[in-house]
This record gives structure tokens, C-alpha cells and sequence, in this order.
């Protein structure tokens, strides 16, 4: 590895600094306006979660890949990553719309749910992916807690209608798993795939 720093091909802040926050020097590879980021986000019927969010991560690495070469950018390794929360098998999107994120956040109180997030690197003629499973309880929340959070906006935009970084840290009774990755860039992952292609972490 001859680079010091990677390509982010996302537009999330919070990978942006997860990938601060443990050391990585980074640069934002993102979609142009020519580009359907959203449509690799479809689902395939009868996909489970997990199978779904790898099969999203590896198309969004895809596109970064060509992307980088259509610019003709400087050799680095290329990062993406992909979060999806789900409730057993059903997966929980961004919402549409408040009444949406409402419903969401009535369908996860009191219950747990998981969230995976998968990271995929290419760097050079090498692709490495990992995936990490968190579990996350929530309190129960009576109509009015859900109304005043949504009202906040912070749902909107988010998998499952919420950020555990944000206001909703207040619902979680319980987490087994990765902080870093429930908020979207799980770090003892990313870090190792990065130790893999030659970065010191």
C-alpha cells in the first residue's frame, strides 16, 4: 500500500467522523448528480437482512470503484458501508414521511431489534468485507415520547427512524454489540480490514 488515506464513498457525516475518530485520513468519493444512488437500495423479494445489506454495500462499492476511475483520482483504498435496522426478518427503512417514522419507532418500542452494518474496502485488485450485528432494546414509548422525537426531525433519513447518537439514545435499555456500528461505520471492522491492506490502527 503506497496511499496514507482512503476514499469514503458515502454522504453519511457520522462515518466521516467514526473514521476521525480512530485515526484514518480520508477523502469523499460521492455519487454525482448523473448518479441513482437510491436505486441500489432496492430490495429483492424474499432477500433476508443480512443478505441485503451486504448485496447493497458491495453495489455501492461497485459504483465508487467506477467512479473513481471515471475521475481519474489518485491510487487509495475505497471504503463504503451500509446500515439496515431490522424487526426479525422485515427490514426498517428510511421513513417517507413523520407519520412513517412514527410508525417505526411504535413497531421497535419494547422490543429488540438488530442492526447490521456491513463495510466492504477495495484496494487495488483486493476486496475485503465484514458485516457486524448489533442488538438494540428499546423502552416502551407511548405516542406522545414518539410524536415529540419525530417533531425533532431526527428520524428523518435514518434506518429504522432513528439515530443512537442523537436524542433516541434516551430509548435504549440495551445494547449487545458495536456502538460505532449502529450509528453506521462499525470500527473494530473497519479497522480491520484497513490493518489488511497495510494502515497501522
Amino acid at each position: 500500500m503506497t496511499a496514507d488515506f482512503i476514499y469514503l464513498a458515502s454522504q453519511s457525516p457520522r462515518r466521516s467522523q467514526l473514521l476521525d475518530q480512530i485515526g484514518v485520513r480520508h477523502q469523499l468519493l460521492l455519487p454525482g448528480p448523473e448518479e441513482d444512488a437510491e436505486a441500489l437500495e432496492q430490495r429483492l423479494g424474499g432477500e433476508s437482512p443480512t443478505a441485503y445489506v451486504q448485496r447493497v454495500t458491495g453495489l455501492k462499492l461497485d459504483a465508487a470503484v467506477a467512479r473513481h476511475r471515471r475521475l481519474g483520482l489518485p491510487a487509495a483504498p475505497i471504503l463504503c458501508a451500509d446500515t439496515t435496522v431490522a424487526l426479525g426478518r422485515r427490514i426498517l427503512g428510511k421513513p417517507q414521511d413523520a407519520a412513517d417514522a412514527e410508525r417505526m419507532l411504535a413497531e421497535l418500542a419494547g422490543k429488540t431489534h438488530r442492526v447490521m452494518t456491513a463495510v466492504a474496502l477495495q484496494a487495488g485488485r483486493k476486496r475485503l468485507a465484514a458485516l457486524n450485528v448489533s442488538r438494540v432494546r428499546f423502552d416502551e414509548l407511548r405516542p406522545p415520547r414518539i410524536a415529540a422525537y419525530v417533531a425533532t426531525g431526527e428520524p428523518m433519513g435514518k434506518a429504522g427512524a432513528y439515530a443512537i447518537q442523537g436524542r433516541a439514545a434516551a430509548f435504549v435499555q440495551h445494547i449487545s454489540g458495536s456502538h460505532s456500528g449502529i450509528m453506521g461505520l462499525a470500527a473494530f471492522e473497519t479497522a480491520g480490514l484497513l490493518r489488511q491492506v497495510g494502515f497501522s490502527i
